[in-house]
C-alpha cells in the first residue's frame, strides 16, 4: 500500500511515517523544510520504501509531484504543531482550512483513477482539533480553521463515497509536539486537568495508531474522531 503523509518532518508526521513503513507501506513524505524544522525521519530516510518531496501545502505543483505513485493519502493539517496568535488569523485559515481543502481535492482526483481494492480507492485523513468544538479565548481564527476541517469531513465523505474514497478527521487535544514538548510537568498537568483519563498530553504514536486503525477499518467514514482522553478545553 502506498501512502502520502503531509507534515512528514513534524513530530506527529515522522512518527506516522515510521509506523506505516514498519507496517509495510510505501510512503511519500511531504513537508516544507524551509520552515527550519530539523526533526527529520532518520530511520525513514534510509528506507527504500520512502520518498520525500519538499514543498509548501499551498504549492499545487509540488503536491502533484508528491502524489505520483501514492494511492492512499493520510493528511496532517498544515503546520499541525503551530498555533498562530491573534496577529495571523488569515494564515491560520489559509494554512489549515484552505490548504486542507485543496489537498483533499487534488488527492481525490488522483485516487479516483486507482484500481479499487475491495471496492475502495483511497482514504483521506485530516487533522482537526478539539478546539473546533471548545475553542478557547483568543483562538477565534484557530478554532474557525479547525472547525472548517471538521465541518467538511462528512460532506466530503458523501461526495466521494461513490468513488470508493473514505474521508475522516482526527481531532486531537494537547499533544506533546513542537512548542508543547518541553513545557514543565506542572504546567502540563494544569493544561490537562479537565481530562477524564489519562490526565496527560497525548504522544505522537497515539495519533499514528489511530490513523492506521482508520485505514484498516472500512466502516470508519465521514467522522471526526476525538483523540483527547475525555478532555474538554476550558475557556482559557
Amino acid at each position: 500500500m502506498r501512502t502520502l503523509v503531509t507534515g512528514a518532518a513534524g513530530f506527529i508526521g515522522s512518527t506516522l511515517v515510521d509506523r506505516l513503513l514498519a507496517d509495510g507501506h510505501s510512503v511519500v513524505g511531504y513537508d516544507n523544510l524551509s520552515t527550519g524544522r530539523v526533526r527529520f525521519l532518520e530511520s525513514a530516510a534510509a528506507n527504500p520504501n520512502f520518498r520525500f518531496v519538499n514543498g509548501d501545502l499551498l504549492d499545487k505543483e509540488a503536491l502533484t509531484r508528491a502524489m505520483k505513485g501514492a494511492e492512499f493519502a493520510f493528511h496532517l493539517a498544515a503546520n499541525a504543531d503551530v498555533r498562530f496568535g491573534r496577529e495571523h488569523p488569515e494564515r491560520d485559515l489559509e494554512q489549515n482550512t484552505v490548504a486542507t481543502f485543496n489537498l483533499n481535492r487534488l488527492s481525490a482526483a488522483h485516487m479516483s483513477t486507482n484500481e479499487p481494492e475491495d471496492e475502495e480507492r483511497g482514504v483521506l485523513i485530516n487533522t482537526a482539533s478539539i478546539a473546533a468544538f471548545e475553542g478557547q479565548i483568543g483562538q477565534v481564527a484557530y478554532t474557525a480553521a479547525k472547525a472548517g476541517i471538521a465541518g467538511m469531513t462528512f460532506t466530503m465523505a458523501r461526495d466521494l463515497g461513490g468513488l470508493g474514497i473514505r474521508v475522516n478527521a482526527i481531532a486531537p487535544s494537547l499533544f506533546s509536539t513542537g512548542i508543547t514538548e518541553g513545557i514543565p510537568d506542572e504546567f502540563a498537568a494544569a493544561l490537562t486537568k479537565d481530562a477524564a483519563f489519562p490526565k496527560r498530553m497525548g504522544v505522537p504514536d497515539e495519533y499514528a495508531r489511530l490513523a492506521v486503525s482508520i485505514i484498516e477499518n472500512p466502516m470508519l467514514n465521514g467522522g471526526t474522531i476525538r483523540l483527547d482522553g475525555g478532555q474538554r478545553f476550558a475557556p482559557k
